[in-house]
C-alpha cells in the first residue's frame, strides 16, 4: 500500500520544497563566514565526500574552479568520494564517461544517481514489479537492468524521473495513473536543472504539474534530501553514514541532507544558491565556500 512507501521524515518535506523552489542564481559574492559553524572537527573527521555534479563539479561541459585539485587532495589524504546526483536522465556510466572526458578518469562505480537509487530501493522492496516509468530511454534501461518490467496498461507502481523526452501523452497517462491511486514515486524533487545558459525544468516542475491536475503529491521521493540515497551511497562506499559529508550547491536538496540524515553539509556558491538565498533559508550548511577550490584550501590547511 502507499503508506508503507512513505518515510516519516517526508511528511513535512513537500512544504519545504515548495518554499525553496523559487531559488534563483545570482552573482557570486564573497563568503560571509558568519554562516560557517564553528565546528572544525566535523569536516576534519569526514572519511567520504558525496559530490553533487551540476553546479558543483561542472557546469555543462566545463569543470568548475578547483574541481580536479579537490579530487587530487582527497586522494592524497586517503579520503573517498562518490559523485551523487539527483539527475536521473542518465545512467552512472554516462556521467562517468562525461567526467572522464572533462579530465578526471573514473568508472561508473564512482557515481550514484537518483535513478539508480530508486531502482535499488524498489528492487529490495518489490523485485520484478511492473512499473509505469516516465523517464528517458537511459532511465528505462536502468530499470530493465534491475529486473523490472515497464508496463503501459496495468502498472503496480509509478516512477517519475527527469524525462528530457517528455511528451503531453506521457503526462496525460501519468496523471491518469496518479488519480487511480497507484503508488507514486519520484526519483528526486529538484525544480530546475542548471545549464550553462540558465536552467531547464526538472522533476519538481513535473511534480507540480501532476499535483495541479490531480491534487496528489508523490508518496516517496528517493533522491536528495531523502536519507534513502545517503544510505545507498554509504553502502556503495563501504562507510558509515556518520563518516560522510555532502558538498553541493542547492539548499533544499544537498544541504537539507544534514537535517534528514545527520551528515555534515558543505555549500558551494558555484551553482544555484547565493548568500542572499542562504539568509532566508531554513536549511543551513555546516560550511560555506565559494567553490571546490575553497574546500580544498580548507582541507589542505586543517587535515
Amino acid at each position: 500500500m502507499v503508506k508503507s512507501l512513505l518515510p516519516a521524515q517526508l511528511l513535512s518535506f513537500q512544504r519545504d520544497v515548495q518554499l525553496a523552489g523559487q531559488l534563483v542564481s545570482k552573482k557570486e559574492k564573497a563568503v560571509d563566514t558568519d554562516f560557517n559553524m564553528d565546528s572544525t572537527e566535523k569536516l576534519k573527521a569526514v572519511r567520504g565526500f558525496l559530490l553533487d555534479m551540476d553546479g558543483t563539479f561542472y557546469l555543462g561541459d566545463r569543470l568548475l574552479e578547483g574541481a580536479l585539485r579537490f579530487i587530487e587532495l582527497l586522494r592524497r589524504q586517503n579520503k573517498e568520494f562518490l559523485f551523487l546526483t539527483n539527475n536521473s536522465s542518465k545512467q552512472g556510466r554516462e556521467y562517468a564517461e562525461k567526467i572522464s572526458r572533462l579530465g578526471l578518469p573514473i568508472t561508473e562505480a564512482s557515481v550514484l544517481t537518483s535513478g539508480e537509487a530508486t531502482a535499488l530501493y524498489l528492487r529490495e522492496q518489490h523485485p520484478g514489479a511492473e512499473i509505469f516509468l516516465v523517464g528517458t530511454p537511459s532511465l528505462e534501461d536502468e530499470f530493465r537492468q534491475h529486473g523490472f518490467r515497464l508496463e503501459q496498461a496495468h502498472p503496480q507502481f509509478i516512477v517519475l524521473g527527469f524525462d528530457t523526452t517528455l511528451t503531453y501523452q506521457k503526462l496525460w497517462a501519468l496523471c491518469d495513473f496518479v488519480r487511480s491511486g497507484i503508488p507514486y514515486i519520484a526519483t528526486h524533487p529538484d525544480f530546475n536543472c542548471p545549464t550553462e545558459s540558465g536552467y531547464m525544468p526538472d522533476v519538481g516542475a513535473m511534480i507540480a504539474f501532476v499535483s495541479a491536475a490531480t491534487g496528489r503529491q508523490p508518496d516517496l521521493v528517493v533522491g536528495k534530501p531523502n536519507r534513502l540515497i545517503v544510505e545507498a551511497a554509504a553502502i556503495k562506499m563501504r562507510l558509515n553514514v556518520s563518516q560522510l559529508a555532502m558538498i553541493g550547491d542547492r539548499l533544499y536538496t544537498d544541504i537539507a541532507l544534514g537535517q534528514t540524515s545527520g551528515i555534515t553539509t558543505v555549500l558551494v556558491l558555484s551553482g544555484e544558491t547565493s548568500l542572499e538565498d542562504l539568509k532566508g533559508s531554513s536549511f543551513h550548511p555546516d560550511y560555506t565556500f565559494e567553490n571546490l577550490a575553497g574546500v580544498a584550501d580548507w582541507l589542505e590547511r586543517n587535515c
